[in-house]
């Protein structure tokens, strides 16, 4: 076995944790260039605005290229799982609440 299988092994539910964990460490390493990058663009996007877009950001990512992962698989499910649509918008709010357009 090797060890990404191995480190993939370690659930939440449905939900690996070192995928969970991984996600999030390269969010917060990625949100100062982020920010940097949409000053530029006239938008200033706090840098933990961009821990709360990651699993939306993660999620929108895999269905635009096709991807069947279990989070996207289970937000699209238009019968089940309504307290995990719920965390999810409730982090897309939290996001996009601070974001500023700047002169």
């Amino acid at each position: 076995m090797d060890a990404i299988n191995h480190l993939r092994q370690f659930r939440i539910g449905e939900y690996a944790i070192f995928d969970l964990t991984v996600s999030f460490l390269g969010m917060y390493l990625l949100a100062p260039l982020l920010s940097r990058l949409f000053r530029k663009t006239g938008l200033e996007i706090p840098k933990v605005n961009w821990l709360y877009l990651t699993l939306p950001i993660g999620i929108i990512t895999h269905v635009v290229i096709g991807s069947r992962t279990p989070m996207a698989v289970n937000f699209l499910n238009p019968h089940d799982y309504y307290i995990f649509k719920i965390v999810i918008v409730g982090l897309c709010v939290l996001g996009l609440r601070n974001i500023r357009k700047i002169s």
